[in-house]
């Protein structure tokens, strides 16, 4: 077990069992910091408890119930004495047309990829305000900027935390606490398997469906941990920034997409022109 450092921070991590959220719970585990790690099931995280024994606390959590999340945040701050890195990882992908959603789906979907990330804040920030100090990092995606067909749902609930998320960096700035949006780009972290809720089929977008197949292949993208140290390198940043890409083909990717949007923008300027404000 690695020994604990003199300025070891402690983590409160949502969605710590699997993917990207259990590849940063491993890295700080390892850098000697404490983690809080919640998840709805805390059974994977049986090894890294047994392997930190001091270091990890499991808190089995369902982020969607809000009253759930403060009573975590409060058995977190009283198992740790106070959090210093807060990272909102937790959530699944609708994976399905807009037209074939339901209403139920849409709702949980919504639930966990907005709400609780919203939840977590709330209960956190109080903690971080008293103590002067904090970070809440906030894991959305790199398609935050616009819809896809399929997953948009997905890329409404990240989109929405974007924007919530810039006015909350802006709120609480004043107490001491930095807030980063972490715009993730594709990772091998069983999103679309164990993470992904599916619509049933309208058989009228079949083609499109098969099309986006052919656009987006097999590559799962690379390991979650490989995305770790930019996680490690954000949590000890005296200044860090607003918003952050992470991954460099998604880089490239959200300037094309930026670079089109501008375009489009430039090329209806004279109908924008033609009303007043």
């Amino acid at each position: 077990m690695t020994n604990a450092r003199s300025n070891a921070r402690n983590w409160f991590i949502t969605g710590a069992s699997r993917g990207l959220g259990r590849a940063f719970t491993e890295a700080a585990l390892a850098a000697g910091d404490r983690v809080v790690a919640a998840a709805r099931n805390v059974e994977p995280l049986a090894e890294l408890a047994e392997k930190y024994p001091d270091h990890l606390v499991r808190l089995a959590l369902d982020v969607s119930d809000r009253r759930a999340v403060f009573d975590a945040v409060e058995r977190a701050v009283a198992a740790v004495d106070r959090l210093d890195v807060v990272v909102n990882n937790a959530g699944g992908l609708l994976y399905g047309m807009v037209e074939e959603a339901t209403e139920e789906q849409i709702r949980d979907h919504l639930d966990v990829n907005f709400f609780g990330a919203v939840w977590v804040a709330q209960a956190v920030v109080p903690h971080l305000r008293a103590q002067g100090s904090g970070r809440i990092l906030q894991v959305t995606s790199m398609g935050t900027g616009g819809g896809m067909a399929s997953v948009g749902f997905y890329g409404a609930g990240k989109a929405a935390l974007d924007s919530v998320s810039e006015a909350l960096a802006m709120e609480v700035e004043q107490f001491g606490i930095k807030v980063t949006i972490v715009q993730m780009g594709g990772y091998a972290t069983e999103l679309f398997t164990a993470g992904t809720t599916a619509t049933a089929p309208d058989p009228a977008y079949e083609a499109l469906r098969a099309r986006l197949a052919e656009m987006w292949g097999d590559d799962a993208g690379p390991e979650p941990a490989t995305a770790a140290p930019v996680i490690m390198k954000l949590a000890e940043l005296p200044d860090p920034p607003r918003r952050l890409i992470v991954g460099g083909r998604s880089f490239d990717l959200v300037q094309e997409m930026s670079r089109a949007r501008d375009e489009q923008y430039r090329a209806w300027e004279s109908l924008s022109r033609m009303a007043q404000g």
